[in-house]
């Protein structure tokens, strides 16, 4: 069974990879040359979402708090990053025809997407939901019921998937609030990831070990510092340039 899922989820990896590098060519030949970064971006993150839920990783992720700590970061904050940069859905208006382009558009207007875009609640469904699963019964609970690890997980990925695209807001069909806003949110969500990582250390979840309860939440501390701190960056240039543009165009 776990052979048969686990050769399931490369299938659908290698098609997702295979598509974005086909809507990438297609792109190239109607527009201007789509960046080779952003294509190994999304491969990376879609590979990455692959190694950390094939079966050997799930199974020692039950038994070690600390690997499920490496398991959060990768799937739940770095391979959201990758493919928050590899801009998906710019490549797909792109490589769409114009008509299928503009309903995508219009169904990216609607009031819910701007609801679920929001960066206040892009944070709250991101740092919320980690507190719930770590502050209450939800961590033990997610490994005594297989439904519930399923959507704890999609939770986990399409939380940091939303919080990381409504901070950078690479996507062009994603709406942009302003960059002292969003570094505002991106403050606050890295404060309310490191009081978590701290809560953590003095209070494991569950039956977790206090000595892995340590070692996982120094990782989520540190580990979750380095990939907010790509975050930053990010954010930080993209603000520079804007201001860049701005000032030579009241020049010229």
């Amino acid at each position: 069974m776990e052979l048969l899922i686990n050769s399931i989820l490369v299938v659908c990896c290698a098609a997702f990879t295979f598509i974005y590098i086909a809507a990438a060519a297609r792109s190239n030949r109607r527009y201007r040359k789509w960046p080779v970064s952003r294509t190994l971006c999304w491969c990376g993150g879609i590979w990455i979402v692959a190694l950390t839920i094939q079966g050997s990783v799930v199974e020692r992720a039950h038994a070690s708090f600390t690997t499920h700590m490496v398991q959060h970061l990768l799937f739940g904050m770095l391979a959201p990053l990758l493919i928050v940069i590899a801009s998906p859905f710019t490549l797909a208006l792109r490589a769409m025809s114009v008509h299928h382009a503009r309903r995508c558009v219009r169904l990216t207007k609607h009031p819910y997407m701007h609801v679920v875009m929001h960066p206040l609640t892009a944070v709250t469904l991101n740092i919320g939901g980690l507190w719930a699963l770590y502050a209450t019964r939800l961590y033990s609970m997610m490994h005594e019921s297989a439904a519930i690890y399923v959507l704890v997980h999609l939770h986990l990925f399409a939380a940091g998937y939303l919080f990381t695209a409504s901070i950078l807001s690479l996507d062009l069909v994603y709406r942009r609030f302003g960059f002292a806003y969003r570094a505002i949110m991106l403050i606050v969500a890295i404060a309310g990831h490191s009081i978590l990582s701290k809560y953590i250390y003095g209070s494991p979840p569950g039956h977790v070990p206090s000595q892995q309860a340590e070692a996982g939440a120094m990782l989520m501390y540190y580990g979750g510092d380095a990939i907010e701190l790509i975050v930053i960056v990010l954010l930080c240039f993209q603000w520079y340039k804007t201001r860049l543009i701005k000032d030579q165009s009241s020049v010229l």
